[in-house]
């Protein structure tokens, strides 16, 4: 099993991006680092020019880099924008909108978890057409993960194993709205969030979080104890989200989990410890709505009892 940091989602100050970057480079145990922006184009040009010396960083720190392209393109000027990236021979592309694989022709490169693979026919088809990693979306089953790796023994599966779940992308930007702004004239206040703005529900509880056009969960995915499942399903590869905590202690405890120096409930207490401003849930890839929590006892209850009535009957 290997491990993958994603891109950075949040909007995240120029200096803040490339020095997080840096120190994955020297110090997180992991195998895969996909840089680039994926949510709103306009903070492309922040950073743009530092693109180049973090990922030679990488490079040098034995990581494998790809570049993410956007999730959602609404302009010429993003079309335009993707096909530059489409054309680079130099580094391997994350398409996370299908305009970007058709211009990726049949190179190798990978398909990110904003593309709608659903089921094996899908991952098929991109594994055809040169897709040699898949990051599949994040609010599928285990069942339906282990049939898609199954489909598809010469592409690396991966699956969301750490931070806050994409839900939705939008071309309207809700941080700027609510703040009486236009999108053209955003003054870019997404950067006052930098793990999202939480959205609370009229009762006054934490329900999701908003970054610029995209919503995400409010709660924090944490599949640390799902380790040995997902590696007898076939996934490849566990990404790992960045949010503003030190994410090089949480690849540090997923490794440590993956190479037996710690248990699963030593990891969650790890990942409790390092990321404070929400809970883990695992309810996607145990069938459940997604903000669960669902415990191990919890899981082989609930099989046993399937497995105990007879065809057609209810559950209690």
């Amino acid at each position: 099993m290997q491990l993958t940091l994603g891109p950075v989602l949040f909007n995240w100050q120029p200096s803040l991006w490339r020095d997080f970057y840096f120190r994955i480079a020297d110090e997180a145990p992991v195998d895969c680092v996909a840089i680039g922006e994926v949510v709103c184009s306009k903070r492309w040009p922040f950073f743009a020019d530092l693109v180049p010396e973090v990922i030679e960083r990488l490079s040098r720190g034995g990581k494998k880099v790809l570049l993410s392209s956007l999730a959602l393109v609404t302009l010429d000027r993003e079309r335009r924008v993707m096909g530059e990236l489409a054309s680079r021979p130099d580094i391997m592309v994350e398409a996370n909108d299908i305009s970007c694989i058709a211009g990726l022709g049949d190179r190798p490169h990978a398909i990110g978890p904003f593309v709608n693979v659903y089921n094996e026919a899908t991952a098929a088809y991109f594994a055809g057409g040169g897709a040699d990693r898949i990051c599949l979306p994040p609010e599928l089953p285990l069942s339906s993960v282990a049939v898609i790796a199954a489909a598809v023994p010469d592409v690396a599966v991966e699956i969301l194993a750490f931070g806050r779940v994409p839900l939705s992308i939008s071309a309207r930007c809700y941080h700027a709205r609510l703040r009486g702004l236009s999108k053209d004239n955003c003054r870019f206040v997404c950067d006052q969030d930098p793990d999202g703005l939480v959205v609370d529900t009229l009762d006054g509880e934490h329900f999701l979080a908003i970054n610029g056009v995209q919503t995400l969960s409010y709660a924090c995915v944490g599949l640390i104890g799902e380790l040995d499942r997902l590696t007898a399903s076939g996934v490849a590869s566990c990404r790992l989200s960045p949010q503003s905590c030190d994410m090089v202690a949480v690849a540090r405890a997923f490794r440590d989990v993956l190479d037996g120096r710690l248990d699963a409930a030593e990891g969650k207490a790890s990942l409790n410890a390092i990321f404070r401003d929400a809970p883990l849930i695992n309810g996607f890839l145990n069938g459940q709505p997604g903000a669960e929590w669902v415990q191990p006892h919890a899981r082989r209850r609930r099989a046993l009892g399937a497995a105990d009535r007879e065809p057609g009957l209810p559950s209690e």
